[in-house]
This record gives C-alpha cells, sequence and structure tokens, in this order.
C-alpha cells in the first residue's frame, strides 16, 4: 500500500465537448433544485467549493506548479467548467451529509447517476464533437495534501483523546467515510465512464489513480470542512435564517445526537 500511494500518479481525462455542456446544463439544474429547496447554505457552500477548485486547480496545479496540460481546449475555461461542477458537485454532497439531511441519499443518488450517465450520454450526442483530453501530474504536491490530511485528522483524534463526553467529540468514521466516497463516486464514474485515464493502457495505473485520489484529494479536507459546518450551523439555519448561537462544542454534540433520518 505504501508503494501505492507514493508512486507517481497521473490524473486524465478524456472527453468531447458534448460532455461539458450537458454537464453544465445538469449543474445549473442542481443549483434550481437547491434554491427551491431552499437549501441556501448547502447551494452557497457548493458554490464557494467551485471557486476553491478554481482557485487550487488553476492558480496552484497550473500557475505555481504547473502540473497541468491540456490538448483540444483551452485549460482555463475547461478548468473553470471543472472546477464548478466537481467543487459544486463535491461540497453539496458533503455540507448534506454533514447536517444529517433527511434527503441526503436522494441527492448522493441524484448525483452519482448523472456521473456515471453523462460520460454515455456525451457520446451519444455528441459523436462528431471535438475530443479534449487534460491531465495532471500529482507527484508535486500529493506529499503537501497528505500533510494537510495528517494535521486535520490528528488534530481530532488528539482532540477526541481528551473528551470524556462522546457527544463532544467529532465522528471521524463518519467523516472518513463521507471524505473518502464522494471522491470515489467521482472516480470510479470516470473511470467506467472511460474518461479518467481513457488514454491510459494499463490497467493497474487506471486502478492505481483512482485508489489513491479516492483516499487522499477530497478527504484531506473532511475535518475542516466539518469544522466550517458546525462553526457556520451554529448560527445559521439552512435557510440564511439566524438562530440562538450557541459554542462549537455545543452545536457538534447537538449534531452527534441527531440521527440521519430525523434530520
Amino acid at each position: 500500500m505504501q508503494a501505492l500511494i507514493a508512486a507517481e500518479v497521473v490524473a486524465q481525462r478524456v472527453f468531447n465537448t458534448a460532455y461539458i455542456w450537458l454537464d453544465t446544463t445538469f449543474i445549473v439544474g442542481l443549483c434550481v433544485l437547491l434554491a427551491l429547496k431552499r437549501k441556501w447554505l448547502t447551494l452557497l457552500f457548493g458554490l464557494a467549493g467551485g471557486v476553491l477548485y478554481m482557485i487550487v486547480d488553476y492558480g496552484i496545479f497550473h500557475l505555481a506548479l504547473h502540473t497541468r496540460s491540456i490538448e483540444g481546449g483551452n485549460l482555463f475555461w475547461v478548468l473553470l467548467w471543472m472546477s464548478m461542477s466537481y467543487g459544486i458537485t463535491n461540497f453539496v454532497w458533503i455540507w448534506l451529509w454533514f447536517s444529517r439531511d433527511k434527503q441526503a441519499i436522494t441527492w448522493t443518488l441524484m448525483i452519482l447517476v448523472w456521473w456515471i450517465c453523462a460520460p454515455m450520454l456525451s457520446e451519444a450526442v455528441g459523436a462528431n464533437a471535438s475530443t479534449i483530453t487534460i491531465a495532471r501530474t500529482t507527484g508535486a504536491y500529493h506529499g503537501y495534501m497528505a500533510l494537510i490530511m495528517i494535521a486535520g485528522y490528528f488534530a481530532a483524534i488528539v482532540w477526541n483523546l481528551f473528551q470524556s463526553d462522546k457527544a463532544r467529540r467529532f465522528p471521524l468514521l463518519f467523516l472518513f467515510a463521507v471524505g473518502v466516497s464522494v471522491q470515489l463516486g467521482w472516480e470510479f464514474s470516470l473511470l467506467v465512464g472511460n474518461i479518467r485515464s481513457a488514454a491510459i493502457p494499463d490497467m493497474w495505473d487506471k486502478l492505481r489513480t483512482l485508489v489513491v485520489n479516492s483516499l487522499v484529494e477530497t478527504n484531506l479536507g473532511a475535518v475542516p470542512i466539518y469544522c466550517i459546518y458546525v462553526a457556520v450551523s451554529a448560527r445559521w439555519n439552512e435557510d440564511l435564517k439566524k438562530r440562538d448561537k450557541i459554542g462549537f462544542v455545543e452545536r457538534m454534540a447537538e449534531l452527534n445526537a441527531t440521527p440521519l433520518k430525523e434530520a
């Protein structure tokens, strides 16, 4: 496992331009549905996720580290679409589960079904559309990602070790499961849709990308994102109405006492 994670991972996608327009339509529809359901905090957090992904992907991965390459498209605009697409869906997914939303499974299933079906649909309607190949190497920054992940989880673990009251502890297994499942759903859908690593012939390299990215790339933010959720939801309700302010630890205890099906 150590050798698997330490090896250079190349994250590559191959898709046609129809995929971009179809996915953009889905993202807009998802945002509209969240607005209609008055899930304003979820929507705002999803949009913030898209902006964050763009800052990281274009600003850090491309401008600072020069790990991005593209054929057949404009790097800025393709990365803007990718960042908003996966930033919004990933952060919406995470926020809904962290909030114990009673329809979290329904929202998750909608995102997963789209991720699985979008590649096939784009091939059907965009057979003559131009193809884009975009890739990034990870050797320059996976170590820093690991450091962020260690810092978040170790801080939460140390906190939990000194809490005699279980209600005041971070739900670490839950956070880990959400952090891995979001990226795994994304990576698996791209792989079976022949988008992720389509031009890489070796199946081992394809699977290594799926495993390493799923364990690290979204999961590194699980603890910090949970802290953000606890802090924000201690002051605001989902519909952006102020609630009676409570402390961070009290809000965490409140969440720990709330089963998903009753949220």
